[in-house]
């Protein structure tokens, strides 16, 4: 069993206490129902203007909210070339579930 410092839950219950990156998590568990329109594929993840398109809020908010998500653990983020896209990290979910279960 992993065990978690104060510090990173902290970052995650942080993360996780706004409706709006909870319902980016939700998105991005099945991106290929949410972000249809999508040309990459989501093995990559899911590009960050599909997600502003999606939530209607401008760039630089949906920016601090991925940001926030990355940093407590449960985005992995990558860079082609001017693009970001990220996806889930599902082996850091599955700790979070296993600790709090």
């Amino acid at each position: 069993m992993l065990y978690f410092c104060s510090m990173d839950l902290e970052e995650i219950f942080k993360a996780l206490s706004n409706k709006n990156r909870i319902q980016f998590l939700n998105w991005l568990k099945t991106p290929e129902l949410f972000f249809p329109d999508q040309q990459e594929s989501f093995k990559t993840g899911v590009c960050v203007g599909q997600i502003q398109q999606k939530s209607g809020q401008t760039i630089s908010t949906v920016s601090v909210h991925l940001a926030l998500l990355q940093k407590a653990g449960l985005l992995t983020s990558i860079r082609k070339g001017k693009w970001i896209y990220y996806k889930r990290n599902e082996e850091r979910i599955a700790e979070l579930a296993d600790l709090i279960i």
